[in-house]
């Protein structure tokens, strides 16, 4: 990018702005709906923007926008500066008591039940902000303002731009519902499962935990129901439709659960909350840490 597009110049960021709109928002006309602009005020803005880059930062076709690599790295600035202005708005005001707009979690399924009273804290607390959550397997780009705060398992990330804490360890047991084992019977390894059914995560057994225990111990033809979807795993196991895998700090919340095998400490996963660098200390994102940081610290007790 040129030095007289980022180098301060302040007539650039309508431009900048505009552009990070369309990004994130796909099409000229949703962009222009939310800035309230005119249709070709937002194409005239982003003419100017590729003519002062030297490049084209979108490619046009039928349903919509799609940035080029030039202008994945304006979604980057853009996305930054956007939250950092909104950020030092905020504290200009002085005496300003509540954080508006939005924020943005990403994680994985089985730690959601671990935030919802740090989530309910955080609405208190800011009723202005409404809180985000995108539930998916795929780390978001931090840097490219996908999210504003992570929530993974595994190995500790090691990318240099973000601020990484321990969140904790999450570990896991074979459960059964109290209806199930009624119908069903005693399960164990002793029998090898015989006449009980499964219903099990629909991902590669190597990225689970307790994977290599299900590929040794469950006959296919037993998984009664299977799901990408772990809250329906979870459900299915609550209704007594068949064993299954569920963390023990969420099952120890219900009744009528029964732990089927003993613990295993290789089914325990860790976990890393995630920021970048640039938002760490923002606000709105040191609001939401400290509320998930302060349940944890509960839970842990």
């Amino acid at each position: 990018m040129r030095e007289n597009c980022t180098g301060g110049s302040l007539d650039k960021w309508t431009e900048l702005r505009t552009a990070y709109h369309v990004a994130r928002l796909g099409t000229v006309s949703t962009a222009a709906e939310a800035l309230q602009l005119h249709r070709a005020t937002v194409n005239r803005h982003i003419d100017a923007l590729e003519a002062e880059i030297g490049t084209k930062i979108f490619l046009r076709h039928a349903r919509g926008y799609t940035l080029t690599e030039a202008g994945e790295d304006v979604l980057r600035v853009a996305q930054k500066a956007d939250e950092m202005i909104q950020d030092l708005a905020g504290r200009v005001k002085g005496g300003k008591s509540q954080i508006d707009g939005e924020i943005k979690l990403t994680l994985l399924a089985p730690f959601a039940g671990f935030l919802m009273e740090a989530i309910q804290k955080f609405r208190i607390e800011n009723p202005e902000c409404a809180v985000r959550i995108d539930v998916t397997e795929d780390l978001a780009r931090l840097e490219y303002g996908e999210a504003h705060i992570a929530l993974r398992a595994g190995n500790k990330p090691d990318h240099p731009d973000y601020v990484v804490t321990h969140f904790g360890d999450i570990t896991f047991n074979l459960y059964a519902h109290d209806s199930y084992l009624t119908r069903h019977g005693p399960a164990g390894v002793h029998d090898g499962f015989e006449g009980h059914a499964f219903v099990l995560p629909d991902f590669p057994l190597e990225r689970l935990p307790f994977g290599a225990w299900i590929q040794d111990n469950v006959d296919p033809r037993a998984v009664a129901l299977s799901s990408r979807d772990v809250g329906i795993i979870e459900r299915a196991v609550y209704s007594g439709l068949g064993l299954g895998f569920l963390s023990d700090a969420e099952a120890q919340k219900r009744d009528n659960l029964r732990v089927i095998l003993p613990a295993t400490a290789d089914w325990t996963v860790t976990g890393w909350l995630i920021t970048h660098v640039d938002l760490h200390r923002t606000e709105k994102v040191q609001a939401m840490l400290s509320c998930i940081k302060h349940f944890k610290s509960k839970q842990d007790r």
